[in-house]
């Protein structure tokens, strides 16, 4: 049987970025599960899943970039643009 321990990939307490968002990982934004609670029911995922699909997301990111865009614009461009 392949497992885990829930207890031992808790992933880190929220740390408030603003009044609806929270962040246990650098660059890894979500919205209070508090504020969820009412219109979803909260799971709780281990830490090495919320890695596994950041990951995920970078590597379809790049795969989309790679096949359908011929440049790729940074937020810091698009900012300086509207100044």
């Amino acid at each position: 049987m392949i497992g885990f321990r829930l207890s031992a990939q808790r992933p880190p307490d929220p740390r408030r970025v603003n009044d609806v968002v929270v962040q246990r990982f650098d660059h890894v934004y979500e919205v209070d599960p508090a504020l969820m609670r009412d219109h979803f029911q909260q799971h709780d995922l281990p830490a090495w899943d919320t890695r596994r699909i950041v990951d995920s997301r970078w590597e379809h990111l790049a795969w989309m970039h790679a096949h359908w865009a011929d440049s790729v614009v940074s937020g810091e461009e698009l900012m300086s643009a509207e100044e």
